[in-house]
């Protein structure tokens, strides 16, 4: 009962609106209080915990690849490109779209940070894509999605803290993830082709207004080089076994200052910008994961933990119903909390349920990462939503994006059954 009343707490103050660390943290402090057997002596504990979290070399690339993303979305080198691109693919019809998938894949691998590529796509391709008669709920949907690209396309943070937490190698992570990422991104272009084709009036073609092919193809294709470089250069270092994630974040951040330079669009401005919001979003992230462990220390102490697996011992004989139901609860805690309070509080209480039904603990992750990159799509609170919201004003109304989400949301749910029916998929490279 103390388990419960701990997690019930903790939903709560999130409810309330109490910040996410403190949510988690409070609610830990409150429940030792409250029982004896457990004390706030237990806290004790926590400034080892928290100094083992410091030590951990893999969590060193977090800060590095907030850093590579807010220096490339800060400069001009994102924003000529989505313009190129869609330049490129406006003339077919659901083209724009089309685009706005493809360069957020980009984006995805080349910043991660799903904030900045929504609200950015949102600026540059949402006026656009009204301007030429493009449905508001589509437009909405494709930007949205294609902005939480970042939460599953590596080098992703999720992957990252996925890693960490489930003691999975981050590079193994990041190669696994590539098959499920191709597949997501082949599902939202196949629907878009489709629903352009069935409905020519949700997504028309775009004049060239006599611009030259070559001319469009040229610059497309020389706004792509200069990221994608960066990107297989990080990437195939990891690949390779060449440098661990942690290096590779660390060439990709000095990478993406000398794309800056050699493009001249490198600013001491756009350097403070990138240093100041890294330590504000690395910050928010240590901050929860300290919240988290106080939450997990009390938690386990209680007898939570084998709460938890008792029940899926006593109840689940197999270790389908086992993923069925933990998917299906992070699937709807996505609709309720972040990525973070889930990867942190909740994939801990299922770990020892996977080594009992001994599941291969990468396929789960990437499992958990495709649904967790649901939780920025799904109303209510889907953090994608109020960022594409806040940057589109009155162009599109809130209906027009939950409207415009659902089909995409389906889609990722579609991705999750296939990874779920063919594991195969993350062994592509």
């Amino acid at each position: 009962m103390t388990a419960l009343f701990l997690f019930g707490l903790a939903l709560l103050f999130l409810l309330i609106g109490v910040p996410v660390a403190f949510a988690f943290g409070g609610a830990a402090m409150i429940v030792a209080y409250l029982t004896p057997d457990i004390g706030i002596s237990i806290f004790n504990l926590l400034p080892f915990r928290i100094y083992g979290i410091m030590q951990n070399f893999n969590l060193i690339a977090v800060p590095l690849f907030i850093f590579m993303g807010l220096v490339l979305e800060r400069s001009q080198i994102a924003k000529d490109m989505l313009v190129n691109v869609g330049k490129l693919f406006g003339s077919v019809r659901g083209g724009l779209a089309v685009s706005t998938i493809l360069v957020g894949s980009v984006l995805a691998a080349s910043t991660g940070i799903v904030g900045a590529s929504v609200v950015m796509m949102s600026i540059i391709s949402l006026p656009v894509m009204l301007e030429h008669g493009y449905s508001k709920s589509l437009s909405a949907g494709t930007i949205t999605t294609a902005g939480t690209l970042g939460q599953i396309i590596p080098p992703s943070i999720v992957l990252i803290i996925l890693g960490d937490v489930m003691s999975v190698d981050v590079g193994s992570l990041f190669r696994a993830a590539v098959g499920p990422s191709l597949v997501l991104v082949g599902l939202y272009l196949a629907y878009i082709l489709l629903i352009s084709r069935l409905k020519p009036d949700v997504a028309p073609a775009i004049p060239t207004n006599g611009e030259q092919r070559s001319k469009i193809v040229k610059k497309a294709i020389f706004s792509i080089i200069p990221p994608a470089l960066l990107i297989i250069l990080v990437l195939g270092s990891i690949f390779m076994g060449v440098a661990t994630p942690t290096e590779s974040a660390a060439f990709g951040a000095v990478g993406a200052i000398v794309l800056t330079l050699l493009q001249r669009s490198f600013s001491f401005e756009t350097l403070n910008y990138a240093m100041m919001e890294t330590v504000k979003l690395t910050s928010m992230i240590f901050m929860i994961l300290i919240g988290a462990t106080a939450f997990s220390l009390v938690f386990n102490e209680s007898g939570g933990g084998e709460l938890v697996l008792n029940f899926f011992q006593d109840s689940v004989s197999s270790k389908w119903g086992f993923i069925a139901i933990a998917m299906i609860v992070i699937f709807l805690l996505g609709f309720i909390v972040d990525f973070l309070e889930i990867t942190f509080i909740v994939i801990p209480i299922f770990l020892p349920i996977i080594h009992h039904f001994h599941i291969d603990p990468l396929w789960f992750a990437l499992l958990v990462a495709i649904n967790l990159q649901a939780s920025f799509l799904t109303p209510p609170f889907g953090f994608a939503l109020f960022y594409l919201k806040g940057a589109a004003g009155d162009m599109v109304s809130t209906k027009d994006i939950y409207k415009g989400v659902i089909p995409f949301i389906l889609l990722q749910l579609l991705a999750l059954l296939l990874v779920l029916m063919f594991p195969s998929i993350i062994n592509i490279f």
